[in-house]
């Protein structure tokens, strides 16, 4: 064993007998893709149990282990336009429980408009139009996602424009809108169940499937993510409570990182007793 194999393996030993070791550098992970369905149907997903003994969902998945990069230390490598990611850092907030979502609309929703206008070149209008909160406990309504996927798709925009923006849909659609995730952890720093992405330069579009998601009174789409070599993955290691990661679903325009497949992983150095990991995502609608 080579010496620095030995100094790597002393580490990962070491931190994995600390329980606030935050893993950092990059990692090797098992990721799921998207495999299409056996039969050759469309592909669908229901957000609530199916009844009738129904599967969740009609595809399958292929687990591949790729390298994720860690982007902590050169965040200003990465942007919008290019990866459709972005890391933003040392930004306060004055929401601290986010267990009620009244008080996160009233509280933190101006935060993250406000974030987006300062930040995203060209916005002059976002309208937030809902959240999520995932945390790493058996009894959470959410936990986070395990399978590289999309939020949105081109057609799904479109709906999401008409359905949040009805007055002004027609005139929005002629311009430049986008979909922009603002994704923050609320117990950093993060441990454990990262956040992977993969740069929107380095994904083709072949590689995005969408599927049906299908809710009790109405049918959106996203979109899986099948398995391409040339997808490069990152993470930003150990992200605190005051830096926001934004993840673009979907871009009109053309010429630019248009979405970033992302998904939670497993970090096979997390160390025994870390926290499980807490976050919320607020998905806007981003015009101009």
């Amino acid at each position: 064993m080579s010496t620095t194999t030995e100094s790597l393996t002393s580490t990962i030993l070491k931190g994995q007998n600390d329980p606030s070791y935050v893993p950092r550098g990059p990692v090797k992970s098992k990721l799921n893709f998207f495999q299409d369905p056996a039969d050759g149907s469309k592909p669908h997903n229901y957000v609530e149990k199916p009844s009738g003994g129904q599967p969740q969902r009609n595809y399958g998945q292929n687990e591949i282990e790729v390298e994720l990069n860690d982007i902590r230390d050169r965040e200003s490598d990465f942007w919008l336009d290019k990866d459709a990611f972005q890391a933003i850092k040392g930004i306060p907030s004055e929401e601290k429980d986010f267990t009620d979502d009244e008080h996160i609309k009233n509280t933190y929703y101006p935060e993250v408009e406000k974030l987006l206008l300062d930040h995203v070149p060209g916005a002059h209008k976002v309208t937030l139009f809902d959240h999520t909160i995932r945390r790493s406990n058996p009894d959470a309504p959410r936990a986070p996602v395990t399978r590289v996927h999309v939020d949105q798709t081109v057609r799904s925009t479109e709906w999401r424009v008409n359905l949040h923006n009805p007055e002004e849909a027609e005139e929005l659609l002629k311009g430049r809108y986008r979909i922009i995730n603002v994704w923050r952890p609320l117990n950093g720093p993060v441990q454990a169940s990262p956040l992977g992405f993969a740069s929107a330069d380095s994904t083709e579009d072949h590689d995005l499937v969408p599927v049906e998601h299908r809710y009790p009174h109405r049918t959106g789409e996203t979109a899986a993510v099948r398995y391409n070599k040339g997808q490069q993955f990152y993470y930003w290691s150990g992200m605190m409570n005051d830096e926001r990661l934004l993840l673009k679903c979907y871009d009109s325009q053309d010429g630019v990182g248009q979405r970033v497949p992302h998904t939670a992983f497993v970090d096979p150095r997390t160390p025994e007793g870390a926290r499980g990991r807490e976050s919320i995502e607020v998905r806007a609608l981003v015009y101009g």
